[in-house]
């Protein structure tokens, strides 16, 4: 069963597991567009891997992502990072889903919206 966090819970999970990672799933032009999770701060590392249309998603993940880690994994609202999570629980992962994601999912406000560190590239 996949498991849920919110990203207003986020920096409290960080404290109690020091051994986390974010991974955001969405696509290049949606972090160029609208920003990237910016966690230096938050004293973790984020990785930036694209799940959509991409068959070497799970290789990139085990070529940067240790077993050891805590996955918070991040799309734009909720939905593709359900899908990361689960195909990273069933390699071994500790995954949890980001279920209002960077820019919300409706119910809840989301990483960018609760203003959460973030930066666009320019």
């Amino acid at each position: 069963m996949i498991k849920h966090i919110k990203s207003s819970e986020i920096i409290k999970f960080i404290e109690s597991n020091p051994k986390t990672v974010l991974l955001d799933v969405r696509t290049e032009n949606e972090w160029n567009t609208f920003g990237k999770p910016d966690t230096e701060n938050l004293g973790i590392k984020s990785y930036f891997i694209t799940i959509s249309q991409d068959p070497g998603f799970l290789e990139s993940v085990k070529q940067n992502i240790d077993k050891k880690e805590q996955v918070l994994v991040m799309c734009a609202a909720g939905g593709r990072s359900i899908i990361a999570t689960n195909l990273l629980a069933n390699e071994g992962y500790s995954a949890l889903n980001v279920s209002d994601g960077f820019s919300g999912n409706g119910q809840d406000p989301g990483w960018k919206n609760l203003g959460l560190p973030s930066i666009i590239d320019s």
